[in-house]
């Protein structure tokens, strides 16, 4: 929230500084104006541009009837858009462009495979990832549909429903790269040979193990340079999905994959009783385990997500806006991408992670180029879920060729942080201290499905400096943590045009802190108490009252004591598969004594919060802002329209409540606020006189 200016320019001391920088070689940027405290000079001009003026999003129409759930996406020579389906089916979509109004047309190439989840067109000829094997359809006859279905190569299979396979990558290289998830019985398993692996096909076959520790590594990609990147998703040993940087040999987190360590081949040499389960911090246990690798970059839960699928390099191909050589990060769960700007620091990759565009209309699970440099999406949420209610899709994001003011890359600095943007500042909101805020957290490292954050705290800006083209701010902070990731919000920041930053928020994750010169302190750049304490007035004054956790008295396990004859009514609520409760509607009667028992029986985390009527939405949109904080509160928003609610369960696990049915007769809701889960995991409470 923004407050009144209040201009403290010191001239004198100004032209002092200047005098003084000029003489200092580690000075790095220019002063042109003292810090400001908090501003919100010509505020009632400001405007934030909105995503789909920037990036706008075109549906290509699907057939009716043609449930097109989308596992892999490739484009041939002709500019067709060959679509792999999870039913098993491969659709050639000629004119995906949907270019002189002419509708895109759909033929189907091959069917009566097993849950493609990758595709890839290699040397004239296209290849799938079945869950079993790698297999290349050819077209013997040119009639467009494929006669031979040829396996390249195949793997084992315990039956598993959750045994997943992804796919094919090129490495610079050449060779092909594959990656196989891991199984689920109430805790992620490796049962079958190289499950949690990255295999390495060379072009005559061969077949060689690469690296291991795996989740769920549902997208791939190289980098500029030609490096391997994946995502990753949260859950056992894995506190929030990420992007890594893979090598061969290197050792990614999950246990289950080292029971195949001591196979012929295998460059990874650790034990699953190497791996200390303490939940301290993974930057802080790879310091003791050689082998272990630590994200590039967190995508911190429920802010950035929930279940990271694809993964795109902004390459020459691409046409999206100011931030080549960046990557794209698709959400299936949170219907949304990210953009990630990467650094090398000391041989080791680090940067930061940014909302880019949200709103999509189903779970993304693959993206691609087109030859116009749009952004093809490909969308399935079936079993899984998604904010975007529609059960698949194949959308287009387009770049409108206007530039939006956005936070470009934030680089690291041996004493703080240098964010670059789009367009040059205006000068006073970027000095203003009260435009800023700043705090580091991480995540455990342990075997329980995922990770509240930990050790969260804020970090104190003690300068300000703005490079003298005003492209660059660099903020100096009291300290900084490798290994944690640090919340960067620029909220007040402005162009000189005026507009306030699109998307205001990067999360950097500093595996190593740079050597270089630090910025020299000056009465023109620091920041005094004063400002930090007008800056917390100003916040104080416009804020409203941050998001808690609800009140104890609407989570009661124990049965009240004047419960003499017991509960009037016992429920037990399990789940079922598709984001689904097992029973979706109950009839209670009011003021009635209730005991409710939500078993998750599923393998993700989820709640049961009984809501006021029509207000289920609403809870949900609230439990989404509790951003980091959400799951150590259950992801419970503090709000009268919650009734009351269980715990966030973890998979396997169990809570019951005692609470009296409302007096007021109605359809009151219950549903799952974990982030992803609340637009279709729901159910109704009706309560009769």
């Amino acid at each position: 929230m923004m407050t009144n200016y209040i201009k403290l320019y010191r001239s004198s001391r100004y032209l002092l500084s200047c005098i003084l920088c000029s003489l200092c070689t580690t000075v790095v940027m220019a002063q042109t104006a003292p810090v400001q405290n908090r501003t919100t000079a010509n505020s009632d001009t400001s405007r934030r541009q909105t995503e789909d003026e920037i990036f706008r999003l075109r549906t290509v129409p699907i057939p009716q009837g043609l449930l097109l759930e989308v596992g892999g996406m490739a484009f041939l020579p002709n500019d067709a858009l060959a679509v792999a389906t999870r039913r098993g089916e491969v659709w050639i979509i000629s004119n995906p462009y949907m270019k002189n109004n002419q509708a895109p047309k759909y033929q189907l190439f091959a069917q009566g495979m097993h849950e493609v989840l990758g595709m890839n067109y290699v040397n004239g000829e296209l290849y799938v990832t079945q869950r079993s094997e790698l297999t290349r359809l050819k077209d013997l006859d040119g009639d467009g549909k494929a006669d031979s279905y040829e396996t390249v190569y195949s793997w084992p299979l315990s039956g598993n429903y959750h045994e997943y396979s992804y796919g094919p990558m090129l490495d610079r290289d050449g060779n092909m790269i594959l990656a196989l998830n891991l199984g689920w019985t109430g805790k992620e398993v490796s049962l079958s040979k190289w499950h949690g692996w990255f295999l390495k096909l060379t072009p005559d076959g061969k077949m060689e193990p690469f690296a291991t520790g795996f989740r769920s590594p549902a997208g791939m990609t190289l980098n500029n340079d030609g490096e391997i990147f994946y995502v990753e998703n949260q859950g056992g040993w894995v506190g929030s999905g990420y992007l890594a940087h893979v090598e061969k040999g290197d050792f990614m987190g999950h246990v289950e994959g080292l029971r195949w360590a001591d196979q012929p081949g295998s460059p990874v040499k650790l034990k699953i009783s190497d791996i200390p389960n303490t939940g301290e911090p993974k930057f802080d246990v790879a310091k003791r385990v050689p082998g272990l690798k630590t994200p590039a970059v967190w995508m911190p839960h429920a802010i950035f997500g929930i279940s990271t699928s694809g993964v795109l390099n902004y390459d020459t191909k691409g046409n999206m806006g100011p931030f080549e050589g960046q990557l794209f990060v698709g959400d299936q769960g949170q219907s949304k991408i990210m953009r990630i700007a990467l650094e090398k620091v000391k041989g080791v990759y680090q940067g930061a992670a940014f909302l880019f565009r949200a709103g999509f209309s189903s779970g993304i699970l693959r993206m691609n180029w087109g030859s116009d440099g749009s952004m093809f999406v490909g969308m399935t949420s079936r079993g899984w879920g998604s904010t975007g209610t529609s059960p698949f899709g194949l959308q287009r994001l387009e770049w409108s060729g206007v530039t939006p003011f956005e936070i470009k890359t934030i680089k690291a600095q041996p004493d703080g942080f240098e964010l670059e943007f789009t367009a040059p500042v205006n000068e006073a909101s970027a000095r203003n201290v009260g435009s800023y805020a700043m705090r580091s957290f991480t995540y455990k490292y342990h075997s329980t499905y995922g990770s509240p954050a930990i050790n969260a705290s804020n970090r104190q800006i003690k300068a300000i400096v703005v490079s003298p083209d005003r492209m660059r701010v660099r903020l100096v902070v009291d300290s900084l943590k490798e290994g944690y990731i640090h919340e960067i919000k620029a909220e007040g920041v402005q162009s000189t045009d005026k507009l306030l930053v699109m998307h205001n928020v990067g999360y950097y994750t500093l595996n190593r802190i740079p050597d270089g010169e630090k910025v020299v302190i000056t009465s023109a750049n620091m920041v005094t108490t004063a400002d930090h304490n007008m800056a917390a007035m100003s916040t104080a004054a416009g804020a409203t009252t941050p998001l808690r956790a609800a009140a104890s008295g609407k989570h009661v396990t124990t049965q009240p004591a004047d419960w003499t004859t017991g509960a009037d009514r016992t429920i037990v609520l399990g789940v079922r598969p598709g984001l689904k409760y097992d029973v979706e509607a109950i009839t209670v009667k009011a003021g009635s004594k209730i005991k409710l028992t939500f078993n998750n029986n599923d393998d993700m985390q989820h709640n049961v919060v009984i809501t006021e009527p029509g207000m289920a939405t609403l809870v949900g949109e609230m439990a989404l802002k509790l951003g980091i904080d959400g799951e150590r509160l259950n992801f419970v928003p503090t709000t009268p329209n919650v009734v009351v609610h269980t715990f966030l369960l973890q998979p396997g696990k169990s809570d019951s409540i005692y609470f009296l049915a409302p007096d007021k007769p109605g359809e009151y809701q219950y549903l799952c606020t974990y982030p992803g889960h609340f637009m279709v995991m729901r159910g109704t409470l009706k309560v009769e006189k």
